[in-house]
């Protein structure tokens, strides 16, 4: 499975965007994807999860209330929507997917365990 990341880029603080994770080489439907960060300087951070089942969802606290991940399994594509971004969301991000069956609500936030991970894309909160 190849993942690839988009949708990064400059915003103000305030603003809204959404990234996108586009899958090939097998249907994702049986994944659990997640959503990580980096920021300069710092480690990496788990920030969000949707299982297989279902679609259940899972959010960093910090981010909860700004940030809805979303798949549509008939695109093969899992979306971050981030809202009310701020200067500290400066960060590359990434999404990696774990295989864990169908119906299934497990995910994990650890990333060396995902099976696949994609390329970053970045997104810079800057007036």
């Amino acid at each position: 499975v190849q993942l690839q990341a988009s949708g990064g880029g400059l915003v103000q603080p305030g603003g809204s965007l959404r990234l996108s994770c586009a899958a090939s080489g097998d249907t994702l439907d049986d994944y659990g994807i997640s959503w990580f960060r980096q920021a300069p300087g710092k480690e990496r951070e788990w920030i969000s999860s949707i299982s297989s089942s279902e679609g259940s969802t899972y959010y960093l606290d910090s981010v909860k209330g700004r940030v809805t991940i979303s798949r549509d399994n008939a695109k093969n594509t899992v979306y971050l929507e981030m809202r009310d971004l701020k200067p500290e969301d400066t960060a590359v991000y990434y999404c990696a997917a774990e295989w864990v069956g169908s119906n299934s609500y497990f995910y994990t936030v650890d990333w060396t365990v995902h099976d696949y991970k994609g390329q970053g894309t970045l997104v810079t909160v800057s007036s």
